[in-house]
């Protein structure tokens, strides 16, 4: 089978595309035939062995053989089972999450029956349902899980026009709360028909400094600190940062001193999201942006892509077999 492989950490040419041996299920797990995938921030910076802390699972100067197929987003077709499989059968059309595992650049690979793994909502691509899993989620995590958001709150989405962004201002309008967006000029109205009441341009206006106050600021891209936002913050408010290890250490301590909080943490298990934003993508009430999409050969052209930091929505890797739905 065809896949991506990568020996070494740098730029988006140390992809190459390679015939490899086709995996083999293990007894808890499914083999899935791949039509789609996708790039994100975060596989460009596990690309780059970035940021350093990082190494210590990917591997020290390269990365470890069991990292070296990237990719952590997937949408395509249950081919074979284990044995001890129960949720699962041969034919079921899925989409899912493979986390540090990665090897969703791949043909054919392999997911644990318990992993982060769910049927295809029935109304999108495959290429849609790829682009609907960890933006999506993790922005449930942070704004549902973590800051439990509640109706009549008002919330602002930092990158509303990235990955997580788009689906931060849907989610956040689903739950009831009024949503302002920072995203750049040319972002302006696709944020604004997600559903925001206000866009900030982030090229002419500083939201930090315009006197709004927030029950939630959402940090979707790391463009932002807790120092910044704390004035913008109401006085029991949440900032969520997606981003940044020191995040973690700010979070325990205003855990601990009451008032305006950093809350921080990591969306890995995604099955409950999954089916929550199953429902929502079934009943129309989640928009999917994909901003380009590519064949599996141009990967390293996604990735140089994706590396200037100003994609909308997603970008969307198709496989030859990805036509069908």
């Amino acid at each position: 089978m065809k896949a991506i492989v990568y020996k070494e950490y740098g730029p988006p040419e140390v992809l190459q595309l390679k015939e490899i041996d086709k995996p083999t299920p293990k007894d808890d797990e499914v083999l899935i035939k791949v039509y789609a995938t996708t790039v994100t921030a975060a596989d460009c910076l596990m690309r780059k062995g970035e940021p350093r802390w990082g190494r210590i699972i990917l591997g020290l100067t390269k990365p470890r053989k069991r990292f070296q197929i990237p990719g952590t987003e997937l949408a395509g077709e249950i081919e074979a089972v284990g044995k001890e499989v129960k949720r699962f059968r041969p034919g079921d059309k899925v989409f899912g999450f493979t986390g540090f595992s990665a090897k969703a650049y791949a043909e054919y690979t392999c997911m644990p029956e318990k992993g982060s793994l769910a049927l295809k909502p029935a109304n999108v691509s495959y290429e849609e349902a790829a682009a609907a899993v960890d933006g999506a989620s993790t922005a449930y995590f942070f704004l549902k899980e973590k800051a439990n958001i509640q109706s009549g709150q008002k919330v602002l989405i930092i990158g509303a026009s990235g990955s997580i962004g788009t689906y931060a201002v849907q989610l956040a309008r689903y739950f009831g709360a009024e949503v302002t967006g920072v995203c750049s000029t040319r972002n302006i109205e696709l944020v604004k028909s997600l559903g925001a009441k206000k866009v900030i341009d982030y090229t002419k206006e500083d939201f930090s400094q315009i006197g709004e106050t927030y029950d939630i600021i959402f940090d979707t891209v790391g463009k932002s600190s807790f120092s910044r936002c704390k004035e913008a913050l109401k006085q029991n408010g949440r900032y969520l940062p997606t981003t940044g290890l020191i995040n973690s250490f700010l979070t325990r301590w205003t855990s601990l001193t009451g008032g305006k909080q950093v809350v921080s943490g990591m969306s890995i298990e995604k099955n409950e999201a999954l089916v929550f934003l199953t429902a929502l993508i079934e009943a129309e009430k989640l928009k999917i942006v994909i901003d380009k999409r590519y064949p599996l050969a141009q990967i390293a052209e996604a990735h140089r892509f994706v590396d200037k930091g100003h994609k909308k929505g997603n970008i969307v890797i198709t496989l030859e077999h990805s036509m069908a739905n």
